[in-house]
């Protein structure tokens, strides 16, 4: 392409990557730790991808506090946790839990204020920005890539004034969230659901479904304050979203009853603000999980504060009534892209309104008018995040391709998942899938212990430009366990490294897997740094 005469260039770094959330993020770290020069871009205001922008709490696995993620990922937790205990006035007790948990939030043992992740990383990042190493172009998107035969040799990146950046490296790592350099790239990829014939998958359909992925929600946060009034505008069509009702839910998608992601039957939960701030749940068999709305995202609770200081909890609504279900984001022109977010946010607006104007009350009555936005807590001017948090995206068509059959519980059983001689990390969830743009409902199946083979990073044709988020050769199934921050995390710290052991072997990323001698010598540099390539043996998952 002709480039504008407007255009700048950077081409004095060794690793360019596009996308600054959680995999891109760790990528940057890991490459940084190795003295490589980065630049790293954004397309939103700010770093941190679930963690700031879409404001999506960690999901982790039941054994994170000893063993399942990287030691890079280990410390930005217990940097989160120091943050709270050095500016925060906890009670005594909570400043020494080691667990603590800021908001006692029961989606995870790390629930806290997305404003306080994007601190957190920002302290990490700041050394390496300050020594020059390292610099960070926001409000940028990828417009253009340049290739020559199976290499990108530049990418294009546009800023929010609409000036261009050009960006020369030997290796570029797509971390977007929606995996946009792919189709720029000319990268063979993957969107949607596979079919069965393809994957072999027992929960894939007979045919390919392209348009059908998970739905987008977009998180807001709130409090309640007693006696006071903070009901916002009623949203221009809230009447359409108050009446919307999937095929597959048992009544209109704004309210409380919504299927069980594991039986598919009614779940009615209960939302009772401040009911039961910072109680402890001695018997974990009584814990109500995400049966009650309130605690299950809560990331400020009152009880760990000194008296008086807080006065109300502060919950994160990231619940199935404000999935959006009407379109996807890829695959669609940018008019309806920008409709689908817009209808994204509506819907959000809409579920708030409802909660202040409407819910049920224990006392019989409609609505909770002291239901307040928190911009502070997102670090936005309205409350509502930064960004939609995205569950799915592009993927690349890869060397190896991860599939149900991999690690379904169903499927192995005893056996566990199948083990990779290439892994180069780990990861735990259920394969958890939201109900989607095609009309599925949830899709929700019991996986075991896995481990990220690299296979999953390579491309199958071109040789410098590699995935370090959602985009890697997963299917549709099985992004819905390897989509969570830790494995994000760990897949980005996995492609961050191998451009640096690339960089330091003269050898190029498809080569050391190919090879046994520089496989195991990648490995072992992973171990070295902290990167757990193996569950050890466990039981009961």
């Amino acid at each position: 392409m002709e480039r504008s005469t407007l255009e700048s260039q950077i081409a004095d770094v060794d690793l360019a990557i596009i996308g600054g959330g959680v995999g891109g993020v760790a990528a940057a770290l890991a490459a940084l730790r190795r003295g490589l020069r980065v630049v790293l871009t954004e397309e939103t205001d700010r770093i941190g991808g679930q963690f700031t922008s879409q404001g999506v709490p960690p999901d982790e696995h039941r054994w994170i506090e000893q063993f399942g993620c990287t030691a890079s990922y280990r410390r930005y937790r217990s940097a989160v946790r120091d943050y709270y205990r050095r500016w925060y006035p906890l009670t005594v007790t909570a400043r020494n839990d080691p667990r603590l948990n800021p908001g006692l939030g029961r989606v995870g043992p790390l629930c806290h204020e997305p404003r306080v992740s994007g601190a957190v990383l920002r302290s990490l990042i700041d050394p390496y920005l300050s020594s020059g190493r390292l610099r960070i172009l926001l409000r940028t998107r990828p417009v253009a890539v340049e290739l020559r035969g199976d290499r990108a040799t530049g990418i294009t990146v546009e800023r929010a004034d609409a000036g261009r950046v050009h960006i020369v490296s030997p290796y570029y790592l797509d971390a977007t969230e929606l995996g946009d350099v792919l189709p720029l790239a000319d990268v063979e990829h993957v969107t949607g659901f596979e079919s069965r014939h393809e994957t072999g998958e027992p929960s894939g359909p007979e045919v390919a479904q392209p348009d059908n992925m998970q739905a987008i929600s977009w998180v807001f946060a709130v409090e309640h304050r007693e006696g006071e009034d903070h009901v916002i505008e009623r949203p221009a069509r809230y009447d359409y979203w108050r009446g919307y009702r999937p095929a597959y839910w048992p009544g209109p998608q704004i309210g409380l009853t919504a299927p069980d992601p594991r039986t598919l039957a009614p779940l009615t939960r209960t939302f009772t603000p401040n009911a039961r701030s910072g109680q402890v749940i001695a018997d974990q068999s009584q814990d109500p999980g995400d049966r009650e709305l309130w605690e299950f995202r809560r990331v400020v609770a009152r009880e760990l504060y000194e008296p008086g200081f807080v006065a109300s909890d502060v919950t994160l609504v990231n619940w199935p009534m404000i999935d959006y279900l009407d379109g996807p984001l890829i695959g669609v022109g940018e008019e309806e892209k920008q409709q689908h977010l817009r209808g994204a946010r509506e819907l959000s607006a809409s579920m708030l309104y409802w909660l202040q104007t409407e819910a049920p009350r224990p006392d019989g009555g409609r609505g909770w008018p002291g239901l307040r936005l928190r911009p502070d807590v997102m670090d936005t001017v309205d409350g509502f995040a930064a960004a939609p948090y995205i569950r799915e995206s592009r993927r690349i068509r890869a060397e190896y391709t991860i599939v149900e059959q991999d690690l379904s519980l169903a499927v192995r059983g005893d056996a566990g998942a199948v083990a990779y001689d290439d892994t180069v990390g780990i990861g735990m969830y259920r394969i958890d899938l939201h109900p989607s743009t095609g009309g599925d409902n949830y899709i929700d199946i019991a996986s075991c212990p896995f481990q990220i083979p690299l296979g999953a990073l390579l491309p199958v044709r071109i040789r410098n430009l590699l995935p370090a988020g959602k985009n890697i050769g997963t299917t549709h199934i099985t992004n819905g366990c390897y989509r969570l921050h830790p494995v994000e995390w760990n897949i980005g710290e996995a492609a961050g490294s191998l451009v640096a052991y690339c960089h330091r072997e003269a050898v190029e990323p498809h080569d050391v897997r190919r090879k046994e001698q520089h496989l195991r010598m990648f490995q072992n540099t992973l171990v070295a740094d902290g990167v757990e390539l193996g569950w050890p043996e466990i039981r009961g998952y």
